[in-house]
């Protein structure tokens, strides 16, 4: 048996249920009868997609599908950051949305100095955009899982590699 226990706390999303949950959009957009004539592209970038449409009512519309569809596909809501809409030629409307993917280096300092300072028998080491937490036991994993979760970060949090 294993001396030490660990598991490494990610930030991340599943890129191909990103993909999935747009085709839905543009689908939906397209056959709505308010959204029909709004001529919405949805383009997906490496780490932000972006959104144009006919007004900023129909904008909010597609923000609500994106949002509903993402759920029902297990995405966190927190990996979009939506931006200010800007307007552009000809009354149309422009949103970039950031995805959010990784852990900040002042969002893992935080969350490392919360363990740290709550559960005196892991120990926590940053690792590039990842904690990797390590205890003797696999109850004190358990705490440190908990407490992450109970933290309120504008990011969604996994956790890999448990063993």
């Amino acid at each position: 048996m294993a001396d030490t226990f660990s598991f490494d706390v990610v930030s991340d999303f599943d890129r191909q249920e990103l993909v999935n949950t747009l085709d839905q959009v543009r689908r939906e957009v397209a056959q709505r009868y308010d959204l029909k004539d709004s001529a919405t592209t949805i383009d997906l970038e490496e780490t932000s997609l972006t959104i144009t449409t006919a007004s900023d009512m129909t904008l909010q519309a597609v923000e609500d599908v994106l949002r509903q569809k993402a759920t029902k596909r297990n995405l966190s809501l927190k990996i979009f950051d939506f931006q200010t809409p800007e307007a552009v030629g000809g009354n149309r409307v422009k949103q970039e949305v950031k995805l959010r993917k990784g852990l900040s280096k002042e969002l893992a300092k935080e969350l490392s100095k919360t363990v740290r300072d709550n559960l005196k028998k892991v120990s926590v080491a940053i690792q590039g955009e990842s904690l990797r937490i390590t205890g003797k036991s696999k109850d004190d994993l358990q705490s440190a899982i908990q407490l992450l979760k109970e933290q309120d970060v504008d990011v969604p949090l996994q956790f890999e590699n448990y063993r």
